[in-house]
């Protein structure tokens, strides 16, 4: 690790994901700074920080994935010891923005809850947070300090390059809302689109309809940002094999993988499901159908510009 000579940016990970913080860490050149978390007996969290960090720029690096209320909470907490320990910026990495999904109100009296946690992140006292692969792009506008998002597509398109495939390949998004996603992943691998159109009947059931586009005799790439219970990209993955696709490959940003998701992955018609490091993938979910890549590089490039007041723009 060459290190950073700047003394006065700190980064600081919680219980989310250790691993992915040391990576980035060792990618900007610093050492992760020392805290601790703690709980007290009734399960109230208790977060010290055992270093000064006044007048610093100081990174926190947590994903609210699973359990999502804890990671937040302790997120919560870390941003209030950091202001009241006089820290000059704090800015939030969060590699897994949680909740994102309730971004509007989809039926009566629904909560938009990704706008109570931007409200909550930067009453605690965020100056800014960096995030990938926000669920819908719009969460940037429910901040009102500034937000660099990155993109996990050019990582991912980057390992299906390395396949090989020559010119059988077709990138499919699994619904409408996805097709940007899939059309940045096209440009980069020069490749056709196709859509699938489905219906969800209620939360975590989908009913593929029809595919839009040619995928007969072709390498289907399936990109979503979230796979969540899989429910979805399995049946797509079955619809794209039963309308002649060749093979299959999944993958996306976020591999939340809840529920019975590894178990659908496990007897789909899915090759392979190419995920980032965003989500720690715990032992029992790592599958042989599973490859992981890294976002760190990425985090630690946006880490070093955001501190050095350099452009960021031209890393999305």
């Amino acid at each position: 690790m060459s290190k950073y000579l700047d003394p006065n940016l700190k980064i600081f990970t919680l219980s989310s994901n250790r691993q992915l913080a040391e990576e980035i860490a060792n990618g900007v050149g610093v050492e992760l700074g020392k805290s601790s978390v703690t709980r007290f007996s009734d399960g109230e969290i208790q977060i010290n920080i055992e270093e000064s960090i006044r007048g610093c720029d100081v990174f926190v690096i947590q994903s609210t994935s699973s359990p999502v209320n804890e990671n937040l909470m302790e997120l919560l907490i870390m941003v209030d010891a950091l202001k009241r320990a006089s820290a000059k910026t704090i800015n939030i990495v969060m590699p897994y923005y949680g909740y994102a999904r309730q971004d509007r109100k989809a039926r009566a009296r629904e909560p938009i809850t990704a706008k109570l946690v931007a409200n909550l992140l930067e009453t605690a006292g965020a100056t800014r947070v960096i995030t990938l692969d926000l669920h819908a792009p719009q969460i940037q506008g429910f901040f009102d300090i500034p937000i660099d998002h990155l993109m996990g597509v050019p990582i991912l398109s980057n390992y299906f390059k390395t396949k090989d495939f020559n010119d059988d390949v077709v990138i499919v998004s699994p619904d409408h809302g996805g097709v940007t996603r899939a059309r940045r992943m096209a440009e980069i691998l020069k490749a056709p689109i196709a859509i699938i159109d489905k219906r969800r009947p209620k939360p975590n059931v989908a009913e593929v309809m029809n595919i839009v586009g040619t995928v007969e005799g072709k390498i289907a790439i399936l990109i979503d940002d979230i796979i969540d219970t899989a429910g979805t990209i399995t049946l797509a993955a079955n619809a794209l094999i039963e309308s002649g696709a060749k093979e299959v490959y999944a993958s996306c940003t976020h591999p939340v993988l809840s529920g019975p998701a590894i178990e659908r992955i496990t007897h789909s018609a899915i090759k392979e499901l190419v995920v980032t490091n965003s989500i720690v993938l715990p032992e029992e979910k790592q599958i042989d159908k599973i490859v992981e890549l890294s976002v760190a590089s990425l985090i630690a490039e946006a880490i070093i510009r955001v501190h050095e007041n350099k452009s960021v723009s031209t890393l999305f």
